[in-house]
């Protein structure tokens, strides 16, 4: 017999198991065709926000404890999703080889998107658990799940740049007060590969190695994408290659939206001498949207996976208004307003000025900023 303890604890791992059922849908609308490939989307981007709507907020931080004894259970789903997802991707490929007479080639390029959605919002965010985990299998699973997307050079750019410069113009991937997601979208794609190719050099420099050297991961990762793209174009040729393409894009599109959304407009202080204050919660968008929580496995609490980025995402904590600022809906709405402008600034730059005024209300001129001249001394 289970020990209640036991079994309340699995209740409280069951909700983040949800993304599973994004695999069968997937398989079901390539059977469907039609309009049903829009289902995906819907569940994702419309479906989670209802939810949040009737699950509300949990504004609760969890019983250390008690989820450290069925932290097995939480890893778990990161461990199997990598090979789930590889045999969606593949498989799909796949079957779309066989020309099934029901899907048009409008509908197989719709597929392709609707998969960029699951292998992004999901994939990439379960290779950004894996990545900061400190076993070698995680860690070489979330390189896999990246090589699916052609996007291995996050991991490093994450690690060695992000996590260093979030909050300061050496952060390709946070977004400035004003920028909207347009012009962040290009800037970033280019940027985060050059800071991530910079990031190793330096790394190698200091170990006085070169940059041909084997242990540059950008040979592992220049390999596995080839391995993943070969494979697509064996199994469907160039179509198969297209598919893989489109759904790596989309994937990407889905990570970089993400990017956006968490920081904001917010900056860390600049203390001279090249160096910037400590990254604390407040240098990141807060959310605690319940629902939305368990399809992304907490990534919403952002602020607490930077002041601790060794935190388990089931161990990750929430702050409140004062400790951190607040979004106003989960990431799913706050993506659609990222893709309007106008209506994105009107939300949220008077929350951006809101916490300025909050946290460095010493600050008269914030043009300085975009210059990496940020003072508050």
């Amino acid at each position: 017999m289970f020990g209640s303890n036991y079994l309340a604890s699995l209740r409280d791992v069951a909700p983040f198991w949800v993304s599973l059922l994004l695999i069968p849908l997937m398989v079901a609308v390539s059977q469907w065709g039609g309009w049903s490939i829009l289902l995906v989307l819907a569940a994702t981007w419309w479906l989670f926000p209802l939810l949040d709507q009737v699950f509300g907020r949990d504004p609760t931080n969890p019983d250390e404890a008690a989820r450290l004894n069925s932290l097995f259970w939480y890893r778990a789903i990161t461990l199997i999703w990598t090979p789930l997802q590889f045999g969606l991707v593949f498989g799909l490929i796949a079957y779309l080889a066989t020309n099934p007479e029901h899907l048009t080639l409008t509908e197989q390029f719709g597929l392709a998107a609707s998969l960029g959605v699951v292998t992004g919002m999901i994939g990439i965010n379960y290779s950004h658990e894996l990545m900061h985990r400190p076993t070698r299998l995680e860690r070489g699973l979330a390189d896999i799940l990246l090589a699916m997307t052609l996007y291995s050079h996050f991991k490093t750019e994450h690690l060695l740049v992000h996590h260093i410069h979030v909050a300061t113009p050496r952060d390709p991937a946070s977004a400035r007060y004003n920028e909207g997601f347009h012009r962040f979208f290009p800037r970033v794609l280019i940027q985060s590969f050059k800071s991530a190719w910079r990031a190793e050099a330096q790394r190698l420099e200091k170990r006085r190695l070169a940059l041909w050297h084997r242990s540059n991961p950008f040979w592992r990762y220049g390999g596995l994408q080839a391995g993943m793209m070969g494979l697509a174009y064996a199994i469907g040729g160039k179509w198969g290659l297209a598919f893989f393409a489109v759904q790596a894009f989309v994937a990407v599109f889905h990570l970089e939206i993400t990017n956006y959304i968490e920081h904001y407009g917010l900056t860390r202080a600049y203390k001279g001498a090249g160096k910037y204050e400590h990254v604390k919660p407040r240098h990141s968008w807060n959310a605690d949207h319940r629902a939305t929580n368990w399809l992304l496995i907490n990534l919403q609490r952002h602020s607490d996976h930077h002041y601790r980025p060794d935190r388990a995402y089931p161990l990750l904590q929430t702050y409140d208004h004062d400790a951190a600022p607040q979004l106003p809906y989960g990431y799913p709405v706050m993506g659609i307003l990222a893709l309007c402008p106008p209506v994105w600034r009107r939300v949220m730059n008077p929350k951006v000025r809101a916490w300025r005024k909050q946290h460095y209300p010493q600050v008269k001129d914030w043009t300085p900023y975009s210059k990496g001249l940020l003072q508050t001394e």
